[in-house]
């Protein structure tokens, strides 16, 4: 059996889609709010209700908690590897960080959450996945208005450039590491993917002047790129509600980025999916054709 956690979170969700539409393997969900029914209690924050909720598990998928202060992730995952190992958990794959973000700040738990799992009694996978088409996305999507009104497009990307990938090729790799542990345990053997560590890049990256050209031909006018500085990032970061701790790892990205540290150098991605990976900027162009679709809507309802 197979369970998954995160699953109300949309890679967690996509994992287990993806895993749900087979038919040889059993997985379940596990979430915060899980009340044993539909899905498993597995909250992080509470190391009591986790040797339960991984009972009877042969493979565990866990989709990294990583929306806290790092010491707060420590203990949680901390906490997974100890009930694991006490539930008789055989194998467990863990979503880290690829390569290309080494020299971020989010790196520092991902590391120490590999190693900590790695000295476990059970074999273990690490899927480094690649930073999502979400960060280039939401720099586009929220510069629409700007670039529609100045035909001018800020990011603090510098001269640098971003690989990303899109979730859901994310999630079909993990599908297919997760079902094929699970058969090769119930057949009586090691999962051919123990001990391994797979980097999970886009093969695209992204800089400020692809973004704006993608807006300008969305928008059909001129647009072009500024280089926005850590400090104007940062006084708009703080004006806009996020943590604290977010805050320190957006800067931290952006400045892996001026400094061509955000690129990937190679990737596993495609050995693991059955077809090519999908394409960034098609995904990018959507979003930026939804986000002026939405802008001309409001402004037309707020002329009536």
């Amino acid at each position: 059996m197979i369970l998954v956690t995160g699953v109300s979170g949309s890679l967690g969700s996509l994992i287990l889609a993806g895993l749900s539409g087979l038919d040889d393997v059993k997985a379940v969900a596990g979430t915060r709010s899980g009340d044993g029914a539909a899905a498993r209690r597995v909250d992080f924050d509470d190391p009591a209700s986790l040797p339960a909720a991984f009972d009877g598990v042969d493979v565990l998928l866990v989709v990294s908690a990583g929306y806290a202060e790092d010491d707060v992730v420590l203990a949680r995952h901390g906490a997974v590897a100890d009930a694991a190992a006490a539930a008789g958990v055989r194998h467990l794959i863990y979503t880290s960080l690829a390569a290309s973000g080494e020299s971020m700040t989010i790196a520092v738990p991902h590391r120490w959450s590999e190693d900590r799992f790695a000295a476990g009694p059970f074999t273990t996978t690490m899927l480094r996945n690649g930073l999502y088409t979400e960060v280039p996305v939401g720099l586009a999507a929220a510069g629409v208005a700007q670039a529609a009104a100045t035909g001018e497009f800020a990011a603090p990307f510098g001269q640098g450039r971003l690989s990303v990938v899109a979730k859901q090729d994310l999630a079909d790799a993990a599908v297919r590491v997760a079902a094929e542990s699970d058969r090769d345990l119930a057949a009586g053997r090691a999962s051919r993917h123990a001990g391994r560590v797979y980097e999970l890049e886009g093969d695209t990256a992204v800089g400020g002047e692809d973004l704006a050209r993608i807006l300008a031909e969305v928008l059909g006018r001129p647009v072009a790129y500024r280089a926005a500085s850590l400090a104007e990032t940062r006084a708009a970061l703080e004006g806009s509600g996020p943590e604290p701790y977010q805050i320190g790892h957006a800067l931290s990205l952006f400045s892996n980025v001026i400094a061509g540290r955000a690129e990937a150098a190679g990737s596993d991605l495609p050995a693991l999916l059955e077809s090519a990976p999908r394409p960034v900027r098609d995904a990018i162009t959507e979003a930026v054709i939804g986000a002026v679709t939405d802008a001309t809507t409001e402004a037309a309802a707020q002329s009536r």
